[in-house]
C-alpha cells in the first residue's frame, strides 16, 4: 500500500508547515486532517507543529517520509500533466 507523508506549507510558499499525507501515487497531497482514520489529536504545545502526533503514529506504522522538495516537485509535475 502506498503510504507517504511530508511537511508542506498550509497555503503554499514558505508559510507554516503542517503534515500532509498521500495514500495513492496518483492522488494529491492533502493535510492530515483530511484523513480522520489516520489522524490523532495534536499535542497541546504552544508553537508546536500541527500533525506531529500523527506523524509519530504513522512513522511507527511504517509510513514513508518524503522530503517536501520532492513532494512539491511531484505536485508541480501533476499540474503540468493535467494542463
Amino acid at each position: 500500500m502506498h503510504r507517504q507523508m511530508c511537511w508542506l506549507s498550509k497555503f503554499g510558499g514558505d508559510g507554516e508547515k503542517i503534515l500532509h499525507l498521500q495514500t495513492a501515487p496518483n492522488q494529491p497531497w492533502r493535510p492530515y486532517t483530511a484523513f480522520p482514520q489516520y489522524a490523532v489529536a495534536d499535542y497541546k504545545i504552544e508553537g508546536g507543529s500541527l500533525g506531529w502526533a500523527t506523524y509519530q503514529k504513522l512513522l511507527k506504522a511504517g509510513w514513508t517520509v518524503v522530503h517536501s522538495a520532492r513532494a512539491n516537485e511531484f505536485s508541480s509535475n501533476s499540474a503540468e500533466v493535467k494542463s
